[in-house]
């Protein structure tokens, strides 16, 4: 027998069997009364996630690396873009005195060189998108680490983001603590040269 048609007719009989384990261990849940936790008392504090990026010194530091290289790879873009527009000049002024073969073999290899500068570009991008994500992560590790020492510090159950919070007391604040902390423990990170 084929397996295929042996699951098509036993299909209606196993998802029927199924369907009535969900619902009989539903009706035992809710004839079961929750116990209260004993002692149990929430303590929330909010943290302002988009200030600490704004003002940590730390990320300051980053980004101000970040822009020097960033400045380095316009020049050198650039000075790449600067010499393809000559060499098209050049290419443009060949072809009434070049052979029609001739000219198409200069403007292929005009165009390899297109793509190599433009892949090339692309390479150094991705490398400094990586040396900023690295060097991120790096201050996202040490953030954690001190939200975390603050919360067990202050009995502390649950961390909300200021962003998506409507509504909350001042008292429950904790982002310029963990901002001098982290100010304090991580005022710089190295950021790796893109490429190296």
């Amino acid at each position: 027998m084929n397996p295929f048609k042996l699951i098509g007719f036993l299909g209606p009989f196993v998802f029927g069997i199924a369907g009535i384990f969900p619902i009989t261990q539903l009706s035992h849940a809710q004839s079961t009364t929750p116990q209260p936790v004993k002692n149990f008392q929430a303590a929330i504090a909010i943290l302002d996630l988009n200030a600490i990026r704004r003002e940590a010194l730390v990320v300051k530091d980053i980004k101000t690396q970040i822009e020097s290289f960033q400045k380095d790879l316009r020049a050198s873009v650039k000075k790449e873009e600067d010499a393809l527009r000559a060499a098209n000049q050049e290419l443009a002024k060949k072809r009434s005195i070049l052979a029609p073969e001739a000219f198409a073999e200069e403007r292929r290899n005009f165009e390899q060189k297109v793509v190599s500068v433009q892949r090339s570009v692309q390479q150094r991008k991705r490398a400094l998108d990586k040396s900023q994500a690295d060097a991120m992560l790096k201050v996202e590790n040490a953030l954690n680490s001190i939200i975390k020492d603050i919360a067990e510090a202050n009995k502390i159950n649950l961390v909300l983001r200021r962003e998506q919070t409507i509504l909350s007391s001042h008292s429950m604040e904790i982002t310029r603590n963990v901002l001098e902390q982290l100010n304090s423990k991580l005022s710089k990170v190295k950021v790796k040269k893109p490429g190296k």
